[in-house]
């Protein structure tokens, strides 16, 4: 039993690590799509958002009003670089655990897992919660972006648990 929770505590940790570093892919990609993109397309997008701010900033200014705290500048920052790359490290080390366990959850060498993510947090829970606008607010290129990055966030996890002894 000791051996089998150090194995899942192995692959947790392995992971987390492939799904920070995952992160950090996924806004190489994201980015350098962003850039090519029309101006009128990044406007479209940016109308669409609640509050004029993307996902995770709304997060923010809802759990600093929720949970009535005042955090400065350099605190929300922190805060938001944090949040961001938890929602690859947290699933990271989830699908460390699951990928080998079980058979479906590893198919097509993490690009299902990063659809996944992209289908739960972009294209429903983000909405959902009320951190984005509606999906036909957003303009396609948004949604194929956000599916690419994630595809790619997917991937380099798998890739990353690999290299790390996966």
């Amino acid at each position: 039993m000791a051996q089998r929770n150090r194995s899942i505590l192995r692959d947790a940790l392995r992971g987390a690590v492939a799904g920070g570093v995952a992160v950090w892919v996924m806004d190489l990609v994201t980015t350098g799509l962003l850039e090519q993109q029309p101006r009128a397309v990044s406007e479209r997008e940016e109308q669409a958002r609640p509050n004029g701010k993307p996902a995770l900033v709304n997060l923010v200014d809802r759990l600093e009003r929720d949970l009535q705290l005042e955090l400065d500048a350099a605190q929300r920052s922190g805060l938001l670089i944090a949040l961001h790359y938890g929602l690859g490290v947290v699933p990271g080390a989830l699908y460390g655990v699951l990928r080998d366990r079980l058979p479906l959850i590893g198919l097509a060498r993490g690009a299902l897992y990063g659809l996944a993510l992209f289908a739960v947090n972009d294209e429903y829970l983000n909405t959902r919660l009320g951190l984005a606008g509606p999906f036909d607010a957003y303009p396609i290129e948004t949604h194929w972006r956000g599916l690419v990055g994630h595809v790619a966030l997917g991937v380099a996890t798998d890739t990353g648990i690999d290299l790390l002894g996966g």
